[in-house]
C-alpha cells in the first residue's frame, strides 16, 4: 500500500459524485421468451398444478462439457449477485488485502446482521475509510431479530447493512490499494470495474453483452447462463485444481469455510454449503448457480425472477448425476423448500415438485 493514500478525511476529488444514470452498453440481451423457455417446477394444491415457474437450466460437466440443457441457457441474462465471487477474485487480483471471512462477505448477498456488518465495517477500518465511502443503499437488517436488536441499539438504516456490502468494501480496499478514485469505484470505466470484467472474460469465456446497473449501484453485465456456469466451474473446483489460480482458491475455500458470511444462519446457500459441501449463490430475479468441488455445475434462471423453485431444480440435477448423495439431497431441500399449507393448524395441502420436463432428465 503506497504511503501517500489519503486519510479518513474526504477531499473534493473523492467527494461522493451523483448516482449515475443507469449504463446501457452493448446489444440489449432480452432473456428467453415464454415459448423458448422449459416449465422447471410446479406448485399444486389438492393435487392439481395451481402454478408453474418456466425458465432455463444448464449443467455442465468437469470439462465443461453440457450435460443437461433445458429452456434456452444460451441467451443472455443479468447474472446479479451470482457474479459476487468473479468481483471478489477481481478485487483480490487488484490487491484487496483482507481476511477470509471479508472475502466470503464479499462473495455474499447477506441479511444485514450485527457480525456480517462488522465484518464489511472492518475491511474499510483496516485503509482508514467509513461507511460513508461505500457507495451501496442504506439498508436496515433483513431478519427480523436483528432489526429489533439494530432500532434497539438507536441505529439508524446504514450501508454495511445492505446486502452487498461485502463486496463493496472489497472494491473500496482494493482501490485503496491501487491509488484509485474513491468515489467513483462503482463506475464502469473506473479501473476497479474493467478488472471485473476481464476477470469474467477469462473465466466465463465470453465477452459480457449489455452492462446495466445493479440495485447496489454497482456495473451489472449480461451473460449467457451457460456461460455463467463455465465461469463458476471454475471457481467451485479451484480447491481440487493445481491449475487454478489462487484468488480462485482463495474465494472458494472463503466461501466453503465462512458459509454464514455468504448469505446468514439458515439462509439458502448457507444452507446448501455446510450441509453439502457445494458452492452456492444466488442472484435477483430467480437466478441461481451451484457448483461441486469436481467442477459439475448447476444454473437455474427463472423467467418470473422467483426464487421458490430454484434450488430444487439445481441440487436435483447435481444430484440424478451423482454429484450429491439422494439421501442428504432429501434432507437439504426440507430446510429450503416451504411446504403449502393451509388452515390455523397448518397443515400441508400441496407441495412444490419438479415438472415433467426436468423428471424426464433425472
Amino acid at each position: 500500500m503506497s504511503a501517500d493514500h489519503p486519510q479518513s478525511t474526504r477531499t473534493a476529488r473523492d467527494a461522493a459524485p451523483a448516482s449515475p444514470a443507469p449504463v446501457t452498453t452493448g446489444t440489449p440481451p432480452h432473456t428467453a421468451s415464454a415459448a423458448e423457455s422449459a416449465e422447471l417446477a410446479w406448485v399444486t394444491r389438492a393435487g392439481a398444478v395451481e402454478s408453474r415457474h418456466i425458465g432455463s437450466a444448464v449443467l455442465l460437466g468437469p470439462d465443461g462439457a453440457v450435460l443437461e440443457s433445458l429452456g434456452a441457457p444460451q441467451r443472455p441474462i443479468f447474472p446479479r449477485s451470482t457474479l459476487k465471487p468473479f468481483q471478489a477474485i477481481a478485487s483480490l487480483r487488484s490487491g484487496a488485502l483482507i481476511s477470509q471471512e471479508a472475502v466470503a462477505l464479499a462473495c455474499g448477498s447477506h441479511n444485514g446482521s450485527r457480525r456480517h456488518q462488522e465484518v464489511a465495517a472492518a475491511v474499510l477500518e483496516a485503509e482508514k475509510l467509513d461507511e460513508s465511502y461505500l457507495r451501496c443503499p442504506a439498508a436496515y437488517p433483513a431478519r427480523e431479530k436483528d432489526l429489533i436488536d439494530h432500532i434497539t441499539a438507536g441505529r439508524e438504516k446504514t450501508p454495511l447493512a445492505f446486502n452487498c456490502s461485502g463486496k463493496h468494501a472489497g472494491f473500496l480496499a482494493a482501490t485503496r490499494t491501487q491509488g484509485w478514485r474513491l468515489a467513483t469505484y462503482t463506475d464502469p470505466k473506473h479501473p476497479m470495474q474493467q478488472a471485473v470484467m476481464t476477470v469474467l472474460e477469462e473465466y466465463c469465456e465470453e465477452v459480457p453483452g449489455v452492462v446495466g446497473t445493479d440495485g447496489c449501484g454497482a456495473p451489472a453485465p449480461s451473460l449467457t447462463l451457460t456461460g455463467l456456469a463455465r465461469g463458476f466451474s471454475k471457481i467451485a473446483s479451484a480447491t481440487s485444481r493445481r491449475d487454478a489460480e489462487v484468488h480462485a482458491f482463495t474465494v472458494s475455500q472463503a466461501m466453503l469455510d465462512y458459509p454464514w458470511a455468504v448469505h446468514g444462519r439458515g439462509e439458502a446457500n448457507t444452507v446448501v454449503m455446510e450441509e453439502l459441501g457445494l458452492l452456492a449463490k444466488l442472484g435477483a430475479e430467480g437466478v441461481l448457480i451451484v457448483g461441486a468441488p469436481d467442477g459439475t455445475t448447476a444454473a437455474v434462471k427463472t423467467l418470473d425472477g422467483s426464487q421458490r423453485a430454484n434450488n430444487l431444480v439445481a441440487l436435483s440435477l447435481l444430484a440424478a448425476h451423482g454429484v450429491i448423495d439422494v439421501d442428504a439431497l432429501g434432507a437439504v431441500l426440507k430446510k429450503l423448500i416451504r411446504p403449502i399449507t393451509g388452515g390455523v393448524d397448518e397443515a400441508q395441502v400441496g407441495s412444490i415438485r419438479l415438472s415433467h420436463t426436468v423428471l424426464e432428465r433425472l
